[in-house]
């Protein structure tokens, strides 16, 4: 018995060496742009973070907050941003899989049993005996068989799709690391806005405690005939509008408590007992490692995915072009077949067959070429694209140190002139109350007292948020990933 596929035409064989000479140059290499960034931070000498990778893989550590690190874990583990990031995660994957099917050949096993006969022109009484009313020549066949295919991959379509779906799979990858990235930004600035709007709340209250006691003094002052009504109206309104302001506080508190509630995968008020009582505002040092914009730009993960997007889209390229060249095919069938069901098995009931095959498209080539033209468009797009996350994960960092530089500055100067205002009210006061003063005087510093108070509790509040965001612009935060698993 002859071997099966032994007899393939040797053209066959010569035809498909012809066209692996000719395909040898459809498939393009994949490079990897090299981005264009300046050797040092603007006024930030051009030294590597040393030994502060760590440090910006679990930022929110250096807060020293303990309720802020557990919301950052819970939020990773609740977040419904982060499921859906993990679910493109998977499917990706699962399609990179998917697509290396063709690049082996397929087998399909048939088993089949049939039966015919022809038709019989004789009157249905003188039929012989034993055939069916109207037929005769009735005859079964009965057949195992496998049935096998191959496309081969001359000029690498299918190998390039492949490598569209694997370049897809790591840009997902990269999303969700993006996600997780801005996840931990977003859960500390949150945490922040609850820890500030609770201490502006705290110093409303106190600062219409002050005014109370003033609005007090005023009426008893009136009553003895050494104040006046207009002194008793402005201390009344002073109270009412920090009143006023106790209650947009308040809502703000609310606000912020939702908003982290949500990032969490809660409802809107599940924090509400939990960060009932007020706390400080989280701060860390300000000695951020940012290392060189090289640095960042390898951790950012928009940037990675950006470029994982165009290697994907270069590989599509490939397919484009692969698709104007022919493709080969090599199919062939083994089996078993016999007129009786009892001597399929038996010697002699084998067969087999072979039939190689090219073909390619003749009539909508102007098609494929036109395809070829927007696959190599759209890789300039995503080339583009990527340019731009560099260009704006640069800009970040710069903007990011820049807020921060200048509010730790403003802050010092928020501080000494709250201090001063203090000493202002106390004094107006006391000057006040022994007749020295105007109440214009006192009620004009009692409202820049406010004010200031109000001023350094949010800039307080927006040096630890520019420090946030500039762990998040440096791609600080990758250490989430391994709560997760893709």
């Amino acid at each position: 018995m002859n071997r099966p596929f032994a007899r393939v035409p040797l053209v066959a064989a010569a035809i498909v060496a012809g066209a692996i000479a000719a395909g040898c140059g459809v498939k393009h290499a994949y490079v990897a742009p090299t981005p264009s960034v300046p050797a040092a931070w603007n006024g930030i000498a051009p030294r590597p973070a040393e030994g502060g990778e760590e440090a910006l893989a679990a930022w929110w550590s250096a807060f020293g907050d303990p309720q802020l690190t557990s919301f950052v874990t819970r939020a990773v583990a609740g977040n419904l941003d982060v499921r859906n990031a993990l679910s493109r995660v998977r499917e990706a994957r699962a399609s990179m899989r998917a697509t290396r099917g063709p690049l082996q050949p397929s087998v399909d096993a048939s088993a089949s049993a049939r039966v015919s006969g022809t038709g019989n022109q004789a009157v249905a009484g003188a039929s012989a005996p034993g055939a069916a009313a109207g037929f005769d020549g009735i005859s079964r066949t009965y057949s195992l068989g496998l049935d096998a295919s191959w496309e081969l991959d001359l000029f690498g379509g299918i190998q390039s799709g492949v490598d569209a779906a694997a370049a897809t799979a790591d840009a997902r990858a990269a999303d969700l690391q993006d996600v997780l990235v801005s996840l931990a930004a977003e859960v500390a600035l949150d945490y922040i806005d609850v820890r500030s709007a609770q201490q502006r709340l705290e110093i409303a209250r106190s600062n219409v405690g002050l005014q109370e006691q003033t609005l007090d003094l005023t009426r008893l002052r009136q009553q003895a005939g050494l104040g006046t009504d207009l002194e008793v109206q402005q201390a009344l309104s002073s109270v009412e509008t920090t009143r006023a302001q106790i209650a947009s506080l308040e809502a703000g508190v609310e606000r912020a408590v939702h908003a982290l509630s949500v990032l969490l995968g809660q409802a809107p008020r599940a924090l509400a007992e939990e960060l009932a009582a007020p706390g400080p505002i989280p701060s860390a040092p300000l000695s951020v490692a940012v290392g060189v914009p090289a640095d960042a730009i390898r951790r950012r993960p928009d940037v990675r995915g950006a470029e994982r997007q165009l290697a994907a889209q270069a590989a599509q390229v490939n397919v484009a072009r692969a698709d104007l060249y022919p493709t080969f095919r090599l199919a062939g069938s083994i089996g078993l077949e016999s007129l009786s069901i009892a001597k399929v098995l038996l010697p002699g009931a084998n067969f087999w067959s072979a039939s190689p095959s090219a073909s390619t498209r003749l009539f909508n080539r102007r098609q494929l070429r036109e395809n070829l033209v927007v696959q190599g468009e759209r890789q300039t797009q995503a080339a583009v694209t990527y340019e731009l996350r560099v260009l704006g994960a640069l800009q970040d960092v710069e903007d990011s140190l820049t807020s921060l530089t200048q509010e730790d500055v403003r802050r010092g100067h928020l501080s000494a002139a709250a201090d001063a205002a203090q000493q202002a009210a106390d004094l107006s006061l006391q000057l006040y109350t022994a007749g020295l003063r105007d109440f214009r005087d006192v009620l004009d510093n009692q409202r820049s007292l406010l004010t200031l108070q109000d001023s350094l509790v949010t800039s307080t509040a927006s040096v630890s948020t520019d420090l946030v965001r500039l762990y998040k612009a440096l791609g600080g935060g990758w250490s989430t990933e391994s709560l997760v698993n893709p």
